[in-house]
């Protein structure tokens, strides 16, 4: 099984410590995880802005970065759903447009490879409990993308489950936006702002330690609202309470 970390753009410049989890996780799990350093952005901030045309030579740079491997594994609910669900249709239009099939060639190569970090452990793997300890109170936000276009489900739910010493607390609303949306926080920022303080409310009602969610973009805009109201909630990304062993903490 050859397989390979996509980081993401917003892990390997804010986050890193989520990358980290995920090998940390996947070698305890067996895996050798390899590193392609050729991997840059999937597209989604040009393809969601509206620049499909400057999309397209990311999807021949991912397709490429990726060729040699049988999983490609992302900590990024929003990213893996730009490669799924938006690869083929830019493929689809750059073939209508008489540009050739190349561009479909290459999402059809990159789609069935292409894993949510959750999805890979459950579905690939077959494994839910992956040995964690986590001894702390955690409230889970389901991310849209990982949500909506995914469905993931209760693959993350059920894997926070399994993690000893973990108390999962319901949160109200669970499905409701966070409000960042990508570029929807930059264009409709008083709308984004009054969202996450609906969301943050939700959290910090719990009475949780921590939130985490499988999307660190999701993550920063919630993380954010709750410094700014000074709340000693910890937001995490699911890898790294999945990566927190008795032995060897994460967190």
């Amino acid at each position: 099984m050859r397989v390979a970390l996509f980081v993401t753009c917003v892990n390997d410049a804010l986050y890193p410590r989520t990358g980290r989890a995920v090998v940390t996780l996947l070698e305890r799990l067996g895996v050798e995880v390899a590193f392609p350093a050729a991997q840059t952005c999937c597209g989604q901030p040009q393809y969601n802005t509206g620049y499909r045309r400057e999309t397209e030579p990311l999807v021949r740079r991912y397709d490429m970065a990726f060729a040699d491997y049988d999983y490609v594994v992302t900590p990024s609910g929003s990213c893996a759903a730009m490669v799924r669900d938006n690869y083929p249709r830019i493929g689809r239009k750059a073939a209508a447009e008489g540009r050739g099939s190349g561009l479909a060639t290459a999402a059809a190569r990159s789609v069935p490879k292409t894993y949510e970090l959750t999805e890979f452990l459950v579905d690939v793997l077959g494994v839910t409990d992956v040995g964690a300890y986590f001894p702390h109170s955690v409230t889970y936000h389901p991310t849209c993308h990982g949500l909506r276009m995914l469905g993931l489900g209760d693959r993350p739910r059920r894997l926070l489950e399994a993690v000893r010493g973990l108390e999962l607390r319901e949160l109200p609303g669970a499905e409701e936006c966070c409000g960042f949306g990508g570029t929807f926080a930059v264009k409709n920022a008083a709308v984004s702002s009054a969202m996450g303080e609906d969301k943050v409310r939700a959290i910090t009602g719990t009475g949780a330690a921590a939130v985490c969610t499988v999307d660190n973009s999701c993550l920063m805009h919630i993380g954010g609202t709750l410094s700014r109201q000074g709340s000693e909630v910890h937001p995490l990304h699911l890898a790294e309470i999945l990566a927190s062993t008795e032995e060897e903490p994460w967190v």
